[in-house]
């Protein structure tokens, strides 16, 4: 996989939906793409992107924050088709 590493740190509901935003736009998708992929409307994704803050969010934050966690997204500017197709699949890593 080649292309530009990102990376943004997660202390906000606006950090953690600009995150998706451009991690999603790195990758070509556009919000009804990547809605239909997780199951969720047009509109979902677009509130999550303007970082409107819903209940479990602000309560994931606050718990980072109380415990010392640093939150922080990393996202490469690959095309989505170039990864599942090297890959196979997705991942997820922590930190």
């Amino acid at each position: 996989m080649s292309g530009t590493i990102y990376s943004s740190s997660l202390r906000t509901p606006a950090d953690f939906g600009l995150a998706i935003q451009q991690s999603r736009m790195a990758r070509g998708m556009t919000q009804a793409e990547l809605a239909s992929d997780i199951g969720v409307s047009q509109s979902a994704i677009s509130e999550i992107e303007s970082g409107k803050s819903t209940i479990y969010l602000r309560r994931f934050l606050s718990l980072a924050r109380a415990t010392g966690l640093e939150l922080t997204a990393s996202w490469h500017d690959t095309p989505i088709t170039e990864i599942h197709g090297s890959e196979g699949g997705e991942s997820a890593s922590g930190g």
